[in-house]
């Protein structure tokens, strides 16, 4: 089959099989679903409505949407028209997500109200009888996406995909191929999820979609729909991985093949115990930024070989590590992460409000550190920016982490670098025990991450709080947690 526009797919599929079910969402509301035929017929209403607001080829169209049919329903209408998305977290601060939309400038906001953005809007759901559910004429939106980066550091940026929108399963990217079911618990405005949902309706499965992550639910919807590929972050490993075993070992999930984790390290001991539950042959790991310039992909029975790492390049792109003064690093030592594209450089994406970090030969950095062992597999640290520096040494926060997530009714932590009374910066935990703090001691939290860490990478305060510290995404804000306590403390 020859490569084909993101909306001649969902209508080739339709008219496969027009009653085939394409989307099930599970909401706190209930289970919603389109057919095959649906989705490609409400779409093509839909886009006559965008058009009709002035929505048109190559223009960007900003969705703040929730996880759902509507979003769907709203990239394929988007792309009909051969215009670009611009997923955004419907839960954003109105200032943040004001000055993202001012960086996309889009000729059409989905999903805020008219009074309450500069922009011209549409509601969610427009009446639709009165458009037509005919085919348009076949347009091909000439980017794929624009996603939304870098809230958490004060500075906005889109990151606009180079590839347009056309599917080609030739090419299409191995880690979605999908047989059955694709299921998509994280949330559909980052780069992994959007990929895995929409690739995996391409390739003909049926998409479940969570529009909240919720542990045990994500179980049941494996069982019910007999998911055979799903894609997770370490949060959400975690939370079920914590289910009590009775619970987690009531639910049938034999029918997963692949598994695959990313967005954020995964510590070893979570990804030993699902590889433990559910096979080396399932459990998969990948490494790369939403950029698309490269990164690695490591199956269970590799990381078995060699625990914590996050696989050896992959996709033809080329990785190594430099330290600060540009000089690449041997295995073994710690350094910043370049990544050079196997098209080149610039050939994946481009960035709206930021410039990319380039070294003098284009290979390009996000800030991610790293080490090589002699094999060439990587393994992770922290960005740059989130390392903490005690006397003279460094702390991976990660590391920490992932000692105080292994202990016994913590459910996320997160930790950051405060200032000393003197100099330096000391090692601050915000640990997240849900509602259960009581039952978590202190004295017995630090006398665990004694046994696991060297004594300055050790917290010097804890924090308590009852509030997840990740979102779906696995996404993690240090850098306003930081400023939070900053500005609690001075």
């Amino acid at each position: 089959m020859a490569a084909a526009s993101f909306g001649a797919m969902i209508a080739m599929l339709a008219a496969e099989a027009p009653e085939l079910t394409a989307l099930v969402c599970d909401t706190p509301e209930g289970i919603h679903s389109l057919t095959r035929s649906e989705l490609d017929q409400r779409s093509n209403q839909l886009a006559r409505a965008y058009a009709g607001r002035g929505l048109g080829e190559a223009d960007i169209a900003t969705l703040a949407l929730p996880n759902g049919l509507d979003f769907f329903l709203s990239c394929f209408a988007i792309w009909k028209l051969g215009a670009i998305p611009n997923p955004l977290s419907p839960l954003l601060p109105k200032h943040e997500r004001d000055a993202i939309i001012d960086r996309a400038q889009p000729k059409l906001v989905i999903g805020v109200a008219p009074d309450d953005c500069a922009y011209p809007c549409i509601d969610t759901k427009p009446a639709l009888d009165s458009f037509s559910t005919q085919p348009l004429p076949d347009r091909v939106s000439p980017r794929e996406r624009a996603l939304a980066s870098g809230g958490s550091t004060g500075v906005p940026k889109l990151i606009v995909a180079a590839n347009p929108a056309l599917y080609d399963p030739d090419t299409a990217s191995p880690l979605f191929r999908g047989e059955r079911a694709v299921l998509i618990p994280g949330p559909l405005y980052h780069g992994a999820p959007f990929s895995a949902a929409f690739q995996g309706l391409f390739a003909g499965c049926k998409l479940v979609v969570m529009q909240r992550f919720d542990a045990e639910r994500c179980l049941a919807l494996i069982e019910e729909h007999r998911v055979d590929r799903m894609t997770v972050v370490p949060t959400m490993m975690q939370r079920i991985w914590k289910l009590p075993r009775a619970v987690r070992e009531r639910y049938d999930v034999s029918s997963l093949a692949f598994v695959l984790t990313g967005s954020a390290p995964c510590p070893a001991w979570l990804m030993r115990g699902w590889i433990d539950w559910l096979g080396p042959e399932v459990m998969h790991e990948a490494f790369g930024p939403s950029e698309r310039i490269g990164g690695t992909f490591i199956s269970g029975t590799e990381w078995l070989q060699h625990p914590g790492s996050v696989g050896r390049p992959a996709a033809g792109a080329h990785l190594k590590i430099l330290d600060d003064d540009g000089r690449e690093l041997p295995p073994g030592e710690m350094g910043e992460i370049y990544v050079m594209p196997a098209a080149g450089t610039g050939s994946t994406f481009h960035y709206v409000g930021a410039q990319p970090k380039l070294n003098e030969e284009g290979w390009q950095s996000v800030g991610d550190m790293g080490y090589f062992d002699e094999e060439g597999y990587l393994y992770l640290g922290d960005r740059r920016s989130d390392m903490i520096l005690v006397d003279g040494r460094n702390v991976y926060p990660a590391e920490v982490e992932a000692a105080i997530d292994a202990f016994e009714g913590v459910r996320s932590s997160a930790v950051i670098g405060l200032p000393r009374d003197d100099l330096g910066e000391r090692v601050h935990a915000i640990v997240d025990v849900g509602p259960d703090a009581v039952l978590v001691s202190e004295e017995a939290l630090r006398d665990h991450l004694a046994q696991r860490l060297v004594h300055y990478k050790l917290p010097a305060t804890i924090e308590w709080v009852s509030t997840p510290l990740r979102d779906d995404a696995g996404k993690m804000r240090r850098t306003a947690l930081r400023a939070e306590r900053l500005g609690a403390s001075g």
